[in-house]
């Protein structure tokens, strides 16, 4: 079986090159046409001797694939589904203005369980490569409008820590897509060992999903509450610096009657107290057989203007592409039950 150059970085790729007895410069021309240069076929690397192209191609390939379906909304939303040799996964392409946004995911399925994620309900299906994660950024149609990237889709991104900062480090590389980490954001519901990982290794911005302040509650519909505590995750967090251009925001998923009442705005200013972060306010998009409802418009401002009144810097997300399967989880979910 052929294995892929795509999502190889630049060290991986001067190993493979030596081990073909090819020029050690052959490595970086190599990842200018992967990353740079957008090639999909091995023939197309020009700069590259035809013998030396030869001898990558006998048992290489670049790896990319397109999507398999696309759905669009009214707003400009677009949902890409592609294929895995670990199943479906999904990406969501969301432009604002200026700002032109991708939504990856990093596993296929998900092992964390969390009862209002419909990605949750398909259990575990297997990591994605760093090529697999890659590719959702390459192989879309707007992949050159692209300003900003979100590892928000399916998958908990710190159970698979190595793949996701591999792919960090060819999107930030020089050699590689040479993005600034200040265009990345990360989210996480807290896996605390890995999520320090990436605070240490990398510059990129850092999203945690918290959903409740209260540890029995977040842990009934969270179950990894059970292994690392909202307290614990905070407490780790106010160990770095959060006053400069990094980024740090808490996810709150707001359900009626579970999360949106004085109490929890009171739990929310006790546990983020004095720690320079921002709490996103997320509109619930209803996934089948869920007794789950989403707060009103009109509490989610109240539960916003009582956090901003109280120091807490606190926004509401706009929810995108209602009219198509906005949850996560629910294009793959689809195409997994045919």
């Amino acid at each position: 079986m052929a294995q892929q150059l795509f999502g190889k970085t630049l060290h991986e790729l001067e190993t493979l090159t030596h081990e073909l007895a090819m020029p050690k410069f052959a490595a970086k021309q190599i990842a200018d046409w992967l990353y740079k240069k957008n090639v999909t076929d091995i023939d197309c690397m020009s700069n590259l001797s035809k013998s030396s192209r030869a001898i990558l191609a006998k048992n290489h390939e670049i790896g990319r694939s397109k999507a398999i379906n696309v759905q669009t909304s009214v707003d400009g939303t677009r949902k890409y589904l592609f294929g895995t040799d670990k199943g479906f996964i999904e990406s969501a392409y969301i432009p604002d203005n200026e700002r032109h946004t991708l939504c990856i995911s990093s596993q296929v399925g998900c092992k964390m369980a969390c009862g209002f994620c419909m990605t949750g309900r398909q259990g575990f299906g297997g990591n994605l490569s760093c090529g697999q994660i890659l590719n959702q950024i390459a192989s879309i149609d707007e992949s050159s409008k692209l300003t900003n990237i979100v590892f928000m889709g399916m998958g908990e991104p710190m159970d698979n820590i190595d793949e996701v900062l591999k792919s960090i480090e060819i999107l930030t590389s020089a050699w590689g897509f040479a993005w600034s980490p200040r265009r990345i954001t990360v989210s996480t519901i807290g896996i605390v060992p890995n999520m320090i990982r990436l605070l240490n290794e990398t510059e990129v911005h850092l999203a945690v999903s918290l959903h409740n302040p209260f540890g029995q509650e977040r842990g009934q519909l969270m179950p990894a509450e059970k292994a690392y505590t909202a307290q614990d995750i905070v407490a780790e967090l106010r160990k770095f610096d959060w006053t400069h251009q990094r980024r740090l925001s808490f996810e709150y998923t707001m359900f009626a009657g579970y999360n949106d009442t004085p109490r929890h705005i009171k739990g929310l200013t006790t546990l983020l107290n004095g720690l320079h972060c921002r709490v996103n306010l997320i509109n619930f998009n209803s996934i089948p057989d869920s007794p789950l409802k989403g707060s009103s418009r009109k509490t989610m401002e109240w539960f916003r203007n009582e956090l901003n009144s109280r120091g807490l810097t606190t926004t509401i997300r706009n929810s995108r592409g209602q009219d198509i399967d906005a949850a996560c989880g629910m294009l793959s979910t689809k195409e997994k039950n045919k």
